[in-house]
């Protein structure tokens, strides 16, 4: 048995015993212990969310807006998950994946509402610069420095090194396929872009963030829709099968054990959690800078993120791939297949198309995680650890783009999957203070009424 082996075991032992399970559980948990806040206040959610960007900002301000914060966490949700990973959804779990990933996404709002309350409530000024996060609601909310501790040095591995190096990988394979260029001059490249970016602190990443989230998130929901409206007289067909799947008790295809709703709810709930990273304790790093009168506003802001990235992204390449068909041929892949379905509407065009806009997914995704990262060694060695850590990242997205060692996919996959531990144990325990903390937004909100 190989290395490789034994870490596929685990993750298949962890994940899809485990985890999904846990975070699906957490989401249920919170969205009934806080009223249904998703469904009762989504209005909310747009109103402090995209309310800010209509507001002018006052000149020399150097605070972060709630849009910032929410752009930043975005930056850090949409990657290669919400092309790749959908696409493995519905290749795996037929189109029935699709509700149950809605669903995953619906519960997971309240997950991430709690995160971001607590990451507000929790956050630290250092050095002129705001931190906060998971590692900073366990050490100084729950009082368990040693959970801390295991979070901070999982997601290190989990986002900042093996993490981005997948990112980093896949921008390198769609580059080289669709342009042909080099996989050294795009490993050059990156890395050296990637270290302007970071070296200016976090500042530069929120500006970054912010100028280029909304732009990619529109550009390619936009090309998703194009070809949406193309295969229009297939959407009866494909609503028809996601409903009729989602809950199907027929055996399913292929020699597999069980049926098409078990395989359905498998792959719909893992991808789902797995793109909008509720309850993983990522996010909480980004909703954790806003600057906002009440926590609660910013855990409206974060359940926005999750209904961006989940039910308008995802869900716009998963009606391109249900609609065009790719995912029935199986010697097609993970982003082969959405590649597949652009090209069928698009053709070469399609592949472009789809290349530049995982280029924009997979790059803003590594300046997110890495400031994630970061502010867990800031919080573990301090201002002296970030130099080194900064040369340590730069090296291994120019790695990640030179090779695709099975080993490093699958080692990201087990990082994630301990830092998810430490968080869920953490927003548990602190839920009793979550609640208590949005009663009393709602109380003043009604007293204001």
């Amino acid at each position: 048995m190989t290395a490789l082996d034994i870490v596929k075991a685990f993750n298949e032992l962890l994940w899809n015993h485990f985890l999904m399970y846990a975070l699906l559980g957490v989401g249920i948990f919170y969205t009934v212990y806080l009223g249904f806040p998703q469904i009762r206040h989504l209005n909310l959610a747009f109103k402090y969310a995209f309310g800010p960007v209509f507001k002018k900002k006052n000149p020399g301000e150097n605070k972060v807006s709630s849009f910032q914060a929410l752009a930043t966490a975005v930056a850090a949700q949409v990657g290669t998950g919400n092309i790749g990973g959908v696409a493995t959804a519905i290749a795996t779990g037929g189109m029935g994946a699709i509700f149950w990933m809605w669903l995953s996404a619906l519960l997971g709002m309240s997950t991430i509402f709690s995160e971001a309350v607590l990451a507000q409530k929790y956050k630290k000024e250092y050095h002129g610069e705001t931190v906060g996060g998971s590692a900073y609601y366990l050490y100084y909310g729950l009082g368990s420095k040693w959970l801390a501790v295991f979070f901070s040095i999982a997601i290190v591995f989990a986002l900042g090194c093996v993490g981005n190096m997948v990112q980093a990988n896949s921008i390198s394979i769609a580059l080289t396929n669709a342009f042909h260029i080099s996989p050294y001059i795009v490993g050059f490249v990156l890395a050296a872009v990637v270290a302007v970016v970071i070296i200016g602190g976090q500042r530069r990443i929120i500006s970054l963030a912010e100028l280029l989230v909304p732009f990619m998130a529109v550009v390619y929901i936009i090309g998703s829709l194009v070809i949406i409206f193309m295969f229009a007289d297939h959407l009866p067909y494909v609503f028809r099968t996601i409903f009729h799947d989602a809950f199907s008790m027929e055996a399913a295809g292929g020699g597999a054990a069980g049926t098409v709703m078990k395989y359905a709810i498998r792959y719909g709930v893992a991808r789902g959690l797995f793109s909008n990273e509720a309850g993983m304790g990522s996010t909480p790093h980004a909703h954790a800078l806003a600057d906002v009168k009440d926590p609660s506003e910013q855990g409206f802001v974060a359940m926005a993120g999750v209904f961006v990235d989940t039910l308008l992204i995802c869900s716009s390449t998963a009606f391109v791939i249900m609609l065009t068909g790719p995912f029935e041929n199986t010697s097609l892949k993970s982003v082969a297949i959405t590649q597949a379905g652009f090209e069928t509407a698009f053709g070469e065009s399609g592949i472009i198309f789809l290349a530049v806009s995982l280029l924009f997914f997979a790059f803003t995704t590594i300046i997110g995680w890495y400031m994630f990262a970061e502010m867990n060694i800031k919080f573990m060695f301090g201002k002296k650890g970030v130099k080194p850590f900064r040369g340590v990242v730069v090296g291994c997205i120019f790695v990640g783009c030179l090779f695709a060692a099975d080993i490093v996919w699958e080692l990201a996959d087990t990082f994630n999957g301990l830092m998810v531990i430490p968080n869920l144990v953490g927003i548990v325990l602190l839920a009793p203070q979550v609640k208590e903390i949005y009663r009393n937004f709602l109380a003043r909100r009604k007293a204001k009424a």
